[in-house]
């Protein structure tokens, strides 16, 4: 029986930017990050409240499971910044948006109330977008 998702992956462009946007920027830590015999750089980060959550920092780079027509598509629709990679959750969406805008993050939508909470759009230094998110409770309180 499947017990829980261990792993999820990100496409990035540059491993070394991402380790630093994500680590540097958003404050995750660094669980893996090992070369392999045939050079192939393993790199996951890991958010500090949910250390059993590695996020793989996958270069969009030809290999065994890619070839280069796939890996210019991939890199392409990253670039456009047309892959939403998932929801980061915060305690205050508001508080948290001023922090990244101050350290560079991008976003695409300011803090804005919806009926699930407050919600801000914003991208990695690769293209990903997240929707950054503060349930209205925690919001309100």
């Amino acid at each position: 029986m499947i017990q829980r998702l261990s792993h999820v992956t990100i496409w990035v462009l540059n491993q070394d930017e991402a380790y630093d946007f994500y680590v540097n920027k958003l404050g995750f830590k660094v669980n893996t990050d090992a070369k392999m015999d045939n050079g192939f750089r393993w790199l996951t980060v890991t958010p500090p409240a949910q250390p059993d959550l590695e996020i793989v920092l996958m270069p969009a780079d030809p290999g065994p499971m890619m070839d280069q027509e796939t890996c210019d598509t991939l890199r392409t629709l990253v670039k456009k910044g047309v892959l939403g990679a998932g929801v980061f959750a915060t305690g205050d969406c508001r508080k948290t948006y001023d922090e990244l805008t101050a350290k560079g993050v991008e976003f695409s939508q300011p803090p804005t109330e919806r009926f699930y909470g407050v919600e801000a759009l914003m991208k990695d230094n690769s293209g990903n977008w997240f929707s950054l998110s503060s349930s209205l409770k925690e919001a309100k309180a």
